[in-house]
């Protein structure tokens, strides 16, 4: 379906051809007996003493779980918030969570609390873990931030338990987010030049009497590292690779655009001390890493993100109906994954593994929003859950696993599947019956298949986005040859769904329509399980 006459989105926050079939090909790859789902057990992170606990988006690509299976996040505790309280690192935006949240390393079945800079009362959250079990995330202070008369944060990083804190560049805040194996931050840090248009102080917090927003990598030797702009006064940093390559995003120039309410932006590739303009597809406007515009890097340098299109197409003044396809950028050349795709049309590109393949959300001919699989300009239709209508796919690992969200077709629930070898199964079929949760979103999936996210009581997620959940860590079993009827039925689900499928029309705008529709209840249930939008 290639479509011509394409319409709006939503607003998105600025801060994500093989000769044989995908599905065959990754498993070759993998070299394993992985034809039959295994059976799951079930860790319930449960909190602090709070209501809530989570694992923090984006998805798989810090990641909030290394292959050791060490799972990171935030926890309620008893501690109420006051009006000092940062919304950045504690939840209860809407009143639902006002509790104080530590971060949180979940530990051979135990979590740990990780503390904060400042006390018992101040807020913290672990937002990515490395091969190692080295930690990275951020930390309100006992500094009041006079913009905004709240507590100050910082980029923080643990390291066996030990809380470092990594500064600023001398202005009033700093947040890391994503860690590679040789210990490498990336983040976020103001300085003291004033800045009208800064990232942090002006887009988040909406005040024009900021300081810049710069992109820095940090390590234990070197301390924290600016990396510079793209010729304007602010950049941010997203994600860093093994090689020590890192993806973000940064302003070409200070001038705010009629078309989007923001200065022109792109998203850059820094690698061997230079920082590369990716450009965008036409618009003036595009990122990887930026807050609810997902992406993602891999260790090959490839990117992934979203742009606007020529002229900036649908947008009003600001980035209400802005027309955003996903980009895949590789070796100097980045491509419309919308438009240049066989099999469907993506609408999202949220992860990318080292083998080059993106898992996101796609239009398809007789499916106008589900799971897609990406790999050398063809998407494979991953299907839904027996029962929905729709789904989308937010991480996959280097062996070819997916695992996302599968939506009722009124959007009133959703489950976490898991999709292997052309067999999507509802995870929580996999884990064992009565448990405690009932599993509604990952955030992340490992190599050895385990999976993090947020699950709700059971019986509650009929309405998701209104109660308080727990974070999960679900861990494949060594039962291989055993397998659960649910697992099986889930190859049947795929039959059931050809008969179900939903008509897209070709110009693409119920599948947009729809993509709004998921995005705003995924947004509204992290945001009440205690995470921030």
């Amino acid at each position: 379906m290639k479509s011509t006459n394409r319409k709006c989105i939503a607003a998105i926050p600025l801060l994500a051809m093989l000769s044989i079939p995908v599905q065959f090909a990754a498993q070759d790859r993998q070299g394993h007996n992985d034809d039959k789902h295994h059976q799951y057990q079930l860790i319930d992170m449960g909190t602090f003493g709070g209501p809530a606990s989570l694992v923090n988006p984006p998805f798989n690509v810090f990641p909030a779980i290394n292959n050791r299976g060490t799972t990171v996040g935030s926890s309620a505790t008893a501690i109420l918030t006051n009006s000092y309280s940062n919304f950045f690192v504690c939840g209860g935006l809407d009143g639902l969570v006002p509790n104080v949240f530590h971060a949180f390393a979940l530990q051979d079945g135990s979590a740990v609390d990780l503390g904060s800079l400042a006390g018992s009362g101040y807020c913290s959250d672990a937002a990515a873990v490395n091969a190692r079990g080295d930690i990275t995330g951020g930390s309100e202070i006992a500094v009041i931030d006079p913009l905004f008369g709240i507590n100050q944060l910082r980029a923080v990083f643990w390291e066996k338990g030990a809380i470092t804190d990594l500064g600023t560049f001398g202005g009033n805040g700093s947040f890391a987010g994503s860690i590679n194996d040789r210990g490498q931050v990336v983040g976020s840090a103001l300085n003291t030049i004033p800045d009208p248009v800064s990232m942090f102080d002006w887009q988040i917090g909406g005040s024009t009497m900021g300081t810049q927003t710069r992109a820095f990598v940090w390590d234990k030797h070197n301390g924290m590292r600016d990396l510079g702009t793209l010729g304007g006064p602010d950049a941010a940093g997203g994600f860093v690779n093994n090689p020590g390559q890192v993806v973000g995003w940064s302003y070409t120039n200070s001038t705010i655009n009629s078309t989007t309410g923001l200065p022109t932006t792109h998203p850059f590739l820094w690698k061997n001390g230079k920082m590369i303009d990716l450009g965008t597809l036409g618009g003036t406007l595009a990122g990887s890493g930026i807050d609810n515009m997902l992406g993602g890097l891999n260790s090959n340098g490839q990117v992934v993100g979203l742009s606007t299109l020529f002229g900036d197409q649908g947008c009003t003044g600001s980035l209400n109906g802005c027309v955003i396809d996903p980009f895949f950028w590789s070796d100097g050349k980045m491509i419309d994954l919308f438009s240049s795709t066989s099999g469907g049309n993506p609408l999202t590109a949220n992860a990318i593994n080292d083998a080059g393949e993106i898992v996101g959300a796609a239009a398809f001919p007789t499916q106008p929003y589900d799971a897609y699989l990406w790999n050398s300009g063809v998407a494979t239709d991953l299907g839904h859950l027996n029962g929905d209508c729709y789904s989308e796919a937010w991480a996959i690992n280097s062996r070819g696993q997916v695992t996302g969200i599968s939506f009722s077709c009124d959007f009133s629930s959703m489950r976490v599947f898991l999709w292997q070898n052309g067999a999507i199964v509802d995870l929580n079929s996999l884990i064992p019956p009565n448990s405690s949760l009932q599993l509604a979103v990952p955030m992340a999936i490992n190599d050895e298949g385990a999976i993090a996210g947020v699950g709700a009581p059971p019986g509650v997620c009929s309405d998701c986005v209104n109660v308080a959940g727990h974070a999960f860590l679900a861990i494949p079993t060594d039962e291989d040859d055993r397998e659960r009827p649910a697992a099986a039925s889930s190859v049947q689900n795929n039959a059931v769904q050809d008969n179900q499928r939903i008509a897209a029309p070709l110009d693409g705008d119920a599948s947009r329509k729809i993509m709004r529709e998921v995005h705003a209840r995924i947004a509204g249930l992290h945001h009440r399980f205690g995470g921030r939008n």
